[in-house]
């Protein structure tokens, strides 16, 4: 079983880290596309904001093998 990460705006994600959530802040879309990249391979589940998901684009979405299951937070 991998950890769990989000990827998004400050003040959207950091209140995931009090559940144990990696936390990786990022407030623009080149900010989201490192983030992305740099994922540790233990990650299992990435909770992403609708801007951070927007700025991966459709591929984060889509499912592969060793890629993490993605979901998108409402926004």
């Amino acid at each position: 079983m991998g950890t769990v990460a989000a990827i998004g705006a400050r003040t959207s994600v950091y209140g995931l880290a009090l559940a144990g959530v990696d936390v990786l802040v990022a407030q623009d879309p080149d900010a989201v596309r490192r983030a992305w990249r740099t994922l540790p391979s233990a990650v299992g589940l990435v909770i992403l904001t609708a801007e951070a998901a927007d700025a991966l684009g459709s591929a984060a979405m889509a499912p592969a093998e060793g890629r993490p299951l993605t979901v998108v937070m409402p926004s």
